[in-house]
């Protein structure tokens, strides 16, 4: 065990940017620190951190070995949960790279399902959306990624997928509140809120767009998808979100949200995923299990 906390030292230099911020962390002096990184490169022969004037950064040899170490601390966690679950005490960390929209209602009532059974299990929640939710499960700073519209999809191995047409979000009295469905050129007319390109939802409304011809110009942009909601419902004109980012918030009588006409904006699709290849630990095998099922029970499976 001696060898893994060497390289979890290593991990956390790497994280920290230098070895100075990694020995606060990990409470230890630098100059202890600097030694074990120091005995490390000797043992492999070349130098894993280029020393800069303020941190370090990975050397070439340190990018592949710091790979290395990340699936060592990986499995190991995996083995210590499987113990653990032979004892029949769920133990575990679970963590999880997400788009903008699983953070305000379903993330956080799926997880306190979970650990409603198994208290001794912890969480990582990290806002990431599209290309970097794929990065994350790559580094092993995440065992799952539940993401809307992914950029890539090349390690990404797909537990379920499931639709979410794009809603527009609107204060009850505003003139196309009463409408079944919205048709995208109903909301030329009036104010626009929209979120920045980066998100999955932009994507797709400005595909919509140049297909059809129709020009949202907004008066309001943000990459905070409540403050959208919010801001749309105070000075009453329109904004853009998915069905499970919206929950029950509608059943208030706060907020209307309705479907997009899919004839002008298809359906998004929405992937739970993992890392091709890696045999996930226990507890987050169990809790992607529960959100698979959670998912299909809630929308329709693309």
């Amino acid at each position: 065990m001696r060898y893994l906390a060497s390289i979890r030292y290593i991990d956390a230099v790497v994280k920290a940017g230098s070895i100075r911020a990694a020995a606060d962390t990990l409470a230890i002096t630098s100059t202890a620190l600097n030694r074990r990184i120091l005995a490390m490169e000797e043992e492999l022969g070349v130098p894993i951190f280029e020393r800069l004037a303020h941190g370090v950064r990975l050397s070439a040899a340190g990018e592949i070995y710091i790979h290395h170490i990340r699936n060592q601390l990986s499995d190991m966690e995996r083995v210590r949960s499987q113990i653990a679950d032979l004892s029949g005490v769920r133990r575990g960390h679970v963590s999880i790279a997400c788009s903008q929209a699983l953070l305000p209602y379903f993330l956080p009532s799926q997880i306190a399902l979970y650990r409603k059974e198994h208290p001794n299990v912890t969480f990582s929640v990290h806002l990431r959306d599209r290309e970097a939710a794929e990065h994350a499960l790559v580094d092993h700073s995440a065992d799952l990624a539940i993401v809307f519209e992914p950029v890539r999809l090349t390690d990404f191995m797909t537990l379920i997928r499931v639709r979410q047409p794009v809603h527009v979000v609107m204060s009850p009295d505003h003139p196309l509140a009463a409408r079944s469905t919205v048709r995208l050129s109903d909301c030329v007319d009036y104010p626009i809120a929209l979120p920045t390109t980066a998100y999955g939802v932009r994507h797709l409304l400005d595909i919509a767009m140049r297909i059809a011809g129709v020009r949202l110009d907004p008066v309001i942009q943000s990459d905070n998808f409540e403050f959208l909601r919010n801001h749309a419902v105070m000075e009453n004109i329109l904004t853009f979100q998915i069905p499970i980012g919206l929950s029950d918030q509608t059943s208030t009588g706060r907020m209307v949200s309705l479907p997009l006409d899919g004839r002008d904006v298809p359906a998004g699709i929405l992937y739970l995923g993992q890392l091709k290849g890696r045999t996930l630990p226990v507890a987050a095998a169990r809790f992607a299990s529960q959100l698979t099922n959670c998912l299909a029970s809630q929308f329709e499976v693309s």
